[in-house]
């Protein structure tokens, strides 16, 4: 199956609430790889490649994040980079 990869941003309540764990977790169960981090901003960005199915189920994760978590938008845009090997977390 052919792989896609796509920049996702989710603002709200995303930092704060374990979102980064949480989202590499589920993106780990879900054979995604990629990164997530967190923005100066408040927001969390994330890379990730999958199928689409995959990434569908992962976005679908993403409106709703951890218990914790209020989000308000999720904005995806596909795009293209190096691939990685795991879902890790940018701590940069």
């Amino acid at each position: 199956m052919r792989k896609k990869q796509v920049r996702i941003i989710i603002t709200g309540k995303v930092q704060g609430v374990f979102y980064r764990a949480s989202m590499q977790q589920k993106a780990r169960a879900l054979g995604v790889t990629g990164l997530v981090r967190n923005q100066p901003d408040g927001s969390v960005y994330a890379e990730a490649e999958g199928t689409e199915s995959q990434l569908d189920t992962l976005l679908a994760w993403c409106r709703q994040g951890p218990p914790a978590a209020r989000v308000a938008s999720v904005q995806t845009e596909e795009g293209q980079w190096p691939g990685r090997e795991d879902f890790v977390i940018d701590r940069n």
